[in-house]
């Protein structure tokens, strides 16, 4: 009813950003990506004139372009509407998570908040000793020599090795100006931040990966008051994914998204 009463002010509004889950391109379950979050980051910063945003963020990474592009499109409406944004990491915002973070002007963490892994991975399997075991022979016709690199089914190449290693380096140099255009100078120089290792909680701090420890609610308050509103903004299930219609899809997604975040021990 206050709402409707003109000269009753509400309070000041946050939009919070819920980001769970790990970081890949569409179609895989509930992963984040920028196709999924698009129209979500945009009402946030458009629809009742917030004070500020915050982003709530649980991930321990996933792909490099669509944390850029996530990142980037966080980083445009902040600065087209001058609002502040604040990142609060739950259980990790590693890699990828740690890359949307850093969209944030100050990042806060729980005590027990695992943050970092600024590196870059590639993981895969060889079955080319297995197939030979059972008699099975690869056959594989390709114009260009590098259009079969890393095939799982023929041995190593040490060449495709140097290639993927080199591809790496290109994407973890640009993860490293990423995170030092964003923490600039409250980033450690004791010490070399970018080995792909991870911090907990107050130790993140120390290294200049977060600036203090919180949560969401009674940070909010204490920069705008107990009178402080929040409008929730995160991805739903489709009402097959819901009912179940998609429940082999979903069951990969969730294994894979487990793997992930138990690289971590969580």
């Amino acid at each position: 009813m206050k709402k409707y009463i003109p000269f009753l002010k509400s309070g000041p509004l946050v939009a919070v950003i819920r980001m769970s889950g790990v970081i890949a391109s569409g179609g895989r379950g509930s992963a984040l990506n920028d196709a999924g979050l698009a129209p979500l980051i945009e009402r946030a910063f458009r629809k009742g004139k917030p004070a500020a945003v915050a982003l709530l963020i649980n991930s321990p990474g996933g792909s490099p372009v669509q944390s850029s592009m996530i990142a980037a499109r966080i980083r445009r409406l902040a600065d087209e509407k001058k609002l502040p944004v604040y990142a609060f990491v739950e259980d990790v915002a590693a890699s990828g998570g740690y890359w949307l973070a850093c969209a944030a002007d100050e990042i806060i963490v729980d005590d027990n908040s695992i943050l970092g892994s600024i590196g870059v991975i590639s993981a895969s399997f060889g079955f080319d000793q297995l197939m030979a075991r059972h008699g099975v022979e690869r056959r594989v016709y390709t114009a260009g020599k590098s259009k079969s690199m890393l095939d799982p089914f023929r041995a190593e190449n040490p060449e495709d090795v140097t290639r993927i290693k080199d591809l790496q380096e290109q994407i973890h140099a640009n993860f490293i100006d990423q995170v030092k255009s964003r923490r600039g100078a409250r980033l450690s120089t004791d010490r070399d931040m970018f080995t792909g290792d991870i911090w907990v909680g107050q130790r993140a701090i120390e290294v200049g990966l977060a600036d203090a420890t919180g949560h969401l609610v009674p940070w909010m308050k204490d920069k705008f008051g107990d009178k402080v509103r929040f409008a929730l903004y995160g991805q739903k299930r489709g009402l097959l994914q819901r009912i179940g219609g998609q429940a082999a899809s979903q069951l990969i997604s969730t294994v894979e998204d487990r793997a992930a975040f138990a690289r971590f021990g969580l």
